[in-house]
């Protein structure tokens, strides 16, 4: 194998005076193609429709931030006091988000396409939610993409959902994932006084499986949208003057819970 053949790519080429994407000389994306659509275009290979260029642009947007609260934010705000560079600041923020913080769009991405193996091979979708919900309850786990520990509704669910009805009815994506996550918000809500609404990570999972996405690249594409909240908080902090931001503000110190103070003998 030669040097050339061990970096081969179908993504790029960079050669001199050419820059392509995907077979896209780049001055001709540049000012025509949206960002959204580059994304697109270098992860999944092709250039989307406008309208499914919409619903990426759409799935990017809406989870770009969540306040300090988020772990990934108020790490990366911590690290912006401690003498590095906004790089390395964003880069603590960005290695926060795993499988419980940033990784139920993941998940959610690959409980859709479980569901529509299922109702491909002649199931009923509503009996496929139930099962799942079932089986959930059964093992006390919940089901990724649904509920929220601050909102009752998250407020990014109906835009999103709505985009997404749209983009089925122009005949942009099929329509068979959003199905099953509207029978799984269904299911959940059947026997409760209180429904389990849809989340930010359900709905943009509806979203990147009706545009054709692995579940890993939901994740994927939630570190980048995300990305952009936290470079917000870890640039605001750079400038406040604070030095060593723990996570309690001064003079507050965690609560100690081990033995009384000891001596050597």
């Amino acid at each position: 194998m030669s040097a050339e053949d061990w970096w081969a790519t179908a993504v790029s080429r960079v050669e001199p005076d050419v820059i392509e994407f995907r077979g896209y000389p780049v001055q001709e994306l540049i000012g025509r193609a949206s960002f959204a659509q580059v994304a697109a275009l270098l992860v999944l290979g092709e250039l989307p429709s406008p309208g499914r260029a919409a619903l990426l642009e759409a799935a990017l947007v809406a989870p770009a931030d969540h306040g300090p609260q988020a772990p990934s934010i108020a790490a990366a705000r911590m690290a912006a006091t401690c003498g590095v560079g906004l790089n390395s600041a964003v880069a603590t923020g960005v290695g926060m988000l795993g499988d419980t913080h940033g990784g139920a769009g993941q998940q959610c991405v690959a409980l859709l396409h479980a569901m529509r193996a299922e109702v491909d091979a002649g199931r009923d979708v509503t009996e496929v939610a139930r099962e799942v919900v079932a089986d959930h309850r059964a093992r006390r786990a919940f089901v990724p993409g649904f509920g929220h520990r601050f909102h009752r509704r998250d407020p990014r669910r109906d835009p999103l959902m709505g985009l997404v009805e749209d983009a089925v009815a122009r005949g942009d994506v099929e329509g068979g994932f959003l199905a099953c996550g509207l029978a799984l918000e269904g299911a959940l809500a059947e026997g409760r006084e209180r429904p389990v609404p849809m989340n930010i990570d359900g709905a943009t999972a509806v979203i990147y499986a009706e545009l054709g996405c692995a579940p890993e690249l939901a994740r994927g594409f939630f570190v980048l949208s995300r990305s952009i909240g936290i470079l917000a908080h870890a640039w605001e902090e750079s400038g406040s003057g604070r030095r060593i931001k723990g996570p309690m503000a001064p003079p507050a110190t965690a609560p100690y819970t081990g033995p009384d103070t000891r001596h050597l003998s």
